[in-house]
């Protein structure tokens, strides 16, 4: 089969890729969806042809130590086993299952070499999954890789042949069938995962030690899944299953439900639209932190299409054995529905991050109101007819987040957890509650112990919720509130606020925290789970807290790191400085114990220039960089760089091109750092204006020099950002002119007038040279000017000339300005040896 010519190691095809785009920027990512789409027209067009010469290719192939995986024994080609599930004489990838059920392909005595893969259904998750392996442990695989055997021999190597030409000629499959989903799991082969150096010898099994595997949070449905279309969503659902995620929450789609609940009550459409707030923002509109949308109001076919959208995500996630947490009508409502009904027990919440009345202080119908039950029994069925009656009885419900209650007597608390619970058991007899518990941590005033254990006593019997306990790196709140009074709950891992990019991890904490509390006595610990605001890089550190859900012993890092980057530079002899890389940065960067900035690093050049307050932030938007820029950043990219230049096979690497990309990133954002103390310590003395002016000069450059490295890459495009906005006004040109104010603005003002300035801001080619320039640009004029004028430092003043900076470009049209493409503008390879000759 040449086709795709070793492209991994081992004998015959890899037509699989990671997907950096994931933990990147995951829009227009043609190369990673080009080869997947390859990756799974492939599996289909083996799949008929062995379905064809079945039995003596199935005995060929089992004879060879090919087994064929659950999808083609489904009843559409055999019914004894589990869809094509590729083995090498190198290694073999494992599959997951989010049960425990084992279904054989080939007998032992058929194939001695190979083990069973587990069937993926789509019942509830249980405790444990069984994963097959086979042969050597080495790790030279990608995320999603699927290895079809190449030169087989005898009948076997007759079908590999034919199956080749089949495939060749099958290229423009039909997406539908294109996008059946290779489920596989590849596992790390070290001392902490019980290593088995022959494999041969019968099944190997790996027991989740937790029942939930969880992602998402509810931000990042807004922060990051703004604007995915479905092509984005099965990369990322893809990666999910891959990683054994088994419970997905499930956003999408909730305002289509809930205009239907509302005009069920009998608002109106007018009402409903000055409720609802805009694309970009809708993750605190259904927190119930805001209400309305700035600009316009948000428009049907938004409504619309996504909840299109969100069907396919639900089927999706369904097909993969998940169980999807889906919304639940949680007392919000539009201000119209007092007028409507007088009688009925509506309070009005607090405002929130300085948002203007318009926006916030939302009203809340009380749970003990009847209405609130009628508009939860509303919501549940008309959900449950779009979804499938059960699709999942999961609901996430969340009533306080950065949202203070209308009182905080424990009676009214307990009073407001027992009729919520009982709305959603009225609606679903099976309901189970999930919420976030991110409010015990970031209102720990006033969610005092007393008062959680009465707002959680509401709700009876200790298996009908379960709290995300969403920051547990760094603010667990499970000890302090005795395991949630004994209610399930998930140790999760949130680290990244509002997208941010800057490199920071914490290995041993996510590899050992989450045993520590799973042994505590009286835990009620049920699961282990990713909760970032955004999903902007740091992988590794994402990746092994999934996997560390499926050992019962610390991962050991150093083996661990060495396996995911053969996995991610996925070629033959992959020279040793690009492992020795990521071991560097492991053992620094990714091992930060500096307990005041246990989060992804903000870099300074993204907030509105001042001269006091950037640098050494702390808390969990920090800007400290906690690590030796020279002594781990520089010399690791020096490595990669040594490592593309032994091996140009490596330099095709999508990943490798993102990590060249993204250390160099890192590197120019600390440089500017000092940059800025050297401009603000020549303001500060006696010098004048010249002297403040040449300051002031590198700092211009390097943000000029990193708008240019961005450029390279498709993952790091601002470009891809709005593309991915407009693309859902299908040719509205007012549609679209909304749609990227939504998009412009999140990552910029956050509001109409600032009012979370810069916390959703990113390092996007574009948005650093069209942006963030200006920003500095006149900052630096501004200091000029006083030099020269005499005049004392307004902050003020700076602040009002950043925010009208910050309007002006939210209503720009991207593609209108000077240099403004859509795809990517020079090349990384090149981009970055002169950069580190510059800055290193």
């Amino acid at each position: 089969m040449n086709c795709q010519q070793d492209t991994g190691e081992g004998e015959g095809v890899n037509a699989g890729i990671q997907l950096p785009s994931l933990f990147g920027h995951t829009t227009n990512i043609l190369s990673v969806k080009v080869l997947e789409r390859i990756q799974h027209i492939l599996i289909l067009a083996v799949a008929k042809v062995l379905k064809q010469y079945n039995p003596t290719i199935q005995e060929a192939v089992c004879n060879k130590g090919i087994v064929l995986d659950d999808f083609l024994y489904n009843g559409s080609y055999w019914s004894n086993g589990s869809w094509f599930y590729g083995l090498t004489q190198k290694y073999a990838l494992e599959s997951i299952s989010c049960d425990n059920t084992s279904t054989e392909a080939c007998s032992s005595s058929s194939s001695p070499a190979t083990t069973q893969p587990s069937a993926v259904t789509q019942s509830a998750p249980t405790a444990t999954s069984t994963a097959a392996t086979a042969q050597s442990g080495d790790s030279t695989s990608s995320r999603t890789s699927l290895i079809a055997g190449g030169v087989l021999g005898g009948a076997a190597g007759i079908a590999g042949l034919f199956v080749a030409g089949v495939w060749c000629a099958r290229r423009k499959r039909k997406q539908n069938d294109a996008r059946r989903t290779i489920i596989t799991r590849r596992w790390v082969d070290d001392a902490t995962l019980s290593p088995v150096s022959d494999y041969s010898s019968g099944t190997v099994t790996r027991s989740s030690i937790v029942r939930y595997r969880y992602h998402f949070n509810t931000v990042t449905f807004s922060y990051t899944a703004s604007f995915f279309n479905f092509d984005d969503w099965s990369l990322i659902l893809d990666w999910l299953t891959l990683h054994g995620v088994n419970l997905p929450l499930a956003w999408v789609g909730n305002e289509y439900i809930l205009v239907q609940v509302f005009r069920e009550a009998g608002l109106s459409d007018a009402d409903i639209a000055d409720f609802l707030s805009g694309p970009a923002f809708q993750a605190w509109n259904r927190f119930g932190n805001i209400q309305g949308s700035w600009g316009t109001t948000l428009p049907m076919q938004w409504v619309n299409d996504q909840f299109a959208l969100q069907k396919q995500i639900v089927t999706r996630m369904v097909e993969f054995g998940m169980t999807p947490v889906l919304p639940s009508f949680t007392g919000f409502v539009p201000r119209a529905m007092q007028t409507l009904y007088p009688n009925s027990s509506i309070v009005i919440g607090s405002q929130w991050s300085g948002f203007p009345s318009t926006y916030t202080n939302d009203s809340f119908l009380e749970p003990f109101d009847p209405l609130f039950a009628e508009l939860q029994m509303s919501f549940i069925r008309k959900q449950a007819a779009a979804y499938g009656e059960n699709v999942s009885h999961i609901y996430t419900l969340d009533q306080y987040n950065e949202n203070d209650p209308y009182s905080g007597d424990p009676a009214y608390l307990k009073n407001v957890s027992s009729a919520t619970f009982a709305s959603l058991r009225a609606a679903d007899p099976q309901a189970v509650w999930l919420m976030q518990g991110w409010l015990f941590f970031s209102d720990e005033t006033f969610w005092t112990t007393e008062r959680v254990e009465a707002y959680l006593g509401g709700v009876p019997g200790n298996n009908s919720m379960i709290i995300l306990d969403l920051y547990s790196e760094a603010a667990p709140q499970w000890e302090r509130l005795s395991s949630y009074y004994g209610k399930q709950w998930v140790w999760c891992e949130l680290h990244d606020y509002g997208g941010n990019m800057g490199f920071e991890g914490n290995f041993v904490n996510v590899t050992e925290e989450p045993l520590r509390a799973l042994a505590a006595p009286g835990s009620s610990m049920v699961g282990m789970g990713l909760t970032p605001e955004g999903q902007e890089g740091n992988e590794i550190i994402y990746n092994v807290l999934l996997d560390q859900a499926w050992s019962n012993t610390p991962i050991n890092r150093t083996s661990y790191v060495s396996s995911w980057v053969s996995r991610r530079y996925y070629i033959h002899d992959l020279p040793p400085p690009a492992t020795n890389a990521w071991q560097l940065l492991g053992s620094t960067v990714y091992s930060n114990q500096d307990p005041s900035s246990q989060a992804t690093v903000k870099s300074i050049l993204e907030l509105a220039p001042s001269i006091t307050g950037l640098v050494n932030r702390t808390g969990h938007h920090p800007t400290i960089v906690f690590y030796d820029t020279n002594a781990t950043i520089v010399p690791a990219l020096k490595m990669l760089l040594e490592a593309g230049t032994e091996s140009v096979a490596l330099r095709q690497i999508p990943e490798f091109r993102y990590d060249l990309v993204d250390l160099t990133r890192q590197l120019l954002a600390n440089r500017f750092i000092n940059l800025y103390e050297a401009l603000i310590e020549a303001y500060n003395s006696s010098a004048d204006a010249t002297a403040v002016s040449v300051a002031g000069r590198p700092l211009i450059t390097i943000l000029r020099d990193l708008d240019s490295l961005l450029l390279t890459d498709p993952h790091f495009l601002l470009a891809s950002w709005i593309g991915s906005a407009t693309s859902w006004a299908h040719g509205n040109g007012s549609y679209a002119v909304y749609l990227e104010y939504n998009a412009r603005n999140q990552i910029t003002l956050w509001g109409p007038d600032g009012e979370i300035n810069d916390y959703a801001s990113k390092q996007w080619g574009g948005l650093v040279g069209g942006y963030y320039v200006k920003r500095w640009e006149a900052f630096v004029g501004y200091l000029v000017e006083t030099k020269e004028n005499g005049t004392a430092y307004d902050a003020n003043d700076v602040l009002d000339t950043m925010l009208k900076i910050g309007a002006e470009w939210g209503g720009e049209t991207w593609g209108q300005g000077d240099g403004e493409t859509w795809g990517t503008i020079g090349e990384t390879w090149g981009a970055v040896q002169s950069l580190v000759e510059k800055w290193a």
